[in-house]
């Protein structure tokens, strides 16, 4: 069987950003629609969005009125987001250490981002910070114990992952201090494939 090599969040999405923005509407299976309509009415709201990777949220939620930054650690990730729409505001930068001010955001939202974080409590921590009292943060949390292996010109590469238990997810936003609004399951057959989470600040 041939060797996989793992490679870090940075490494990895810079290397497989062609592959990443061909496989959007698989993205998007995993959400079925959810997330947008979770977060309410958007016209004229700044949202951050955290491993925002090719921007597939971000520009609806443009297209939906918003003011919208894209922050991700992979900057081949973020050209694509450039090629599309010049409207965002586009950071090459780290989820644990977010460099904005306190309060500067109605909603952050962080899809397929934490399966790459081993612990979620700095990366929570800092969302919380930068959002106003009462704002939303909507994070995804994928049933996935080791990612795929992906087949590059210099062999197979797997982007290192790690798994988070949907209730550990819950208690930890709750010991943060935030408010657990929704807590919502995307399901094929009876296994669970997305957990979507909405808390308030």
């Amino acid at each position: 069987m041939p060797k996989v090599k793992i490679l870090d969040s940075k490494v990895g999405y810079n290397l497989l950003a062609d592959y990443y923005a061909s496989k959007e509407k698989y993205w998007n299976s995993f959400e079925k629609d959810k997330v947008l309509p979770m977060l309410g009415d958007l016209k004229d709201k700044k949202v951050l969005d955290v491993g925002a990777g090719t921007g597939r949220l971000a520009l609806r939620i443009a297209h939906a009125g918003a003011q919208v930054t894209v922050l991700d650690v992979s900057r081949e990730m973020l050209k694509k987001v450039q090629i599309t729409n010049y409207k965002l505001q586009i950071i090459i930068g780290d989820v644990e250490n977010l460099p904005f001010a306190d309060e500067s955001f109605d909603a952050v939202i962080a899809t397929f981002l934490i399966v790459h974080l081993k612990d979620l409590r700095k990366f929570f921590d800092e969302a919380y910070r930068v959002l106003k009292t009462g704002g939303l943060f909507l994070v995804t949390n994928i049933n996935q114990r080791k990612a795929p292996a992906i087949k590059t010109k210099d062999g197979l590469v797997e982007i290192e992952s790690f798994y988070h238990r949907p209730e550990a997810v819950v208690k930890l936003l709750e010991e943060l201090a935030f408010s657990v609004e929704k807590n919502e399951f995307v399901r094929e057959g009876e296994n669970w494939v997305n957990q979507i989470v909405l808390a308030k600040k």
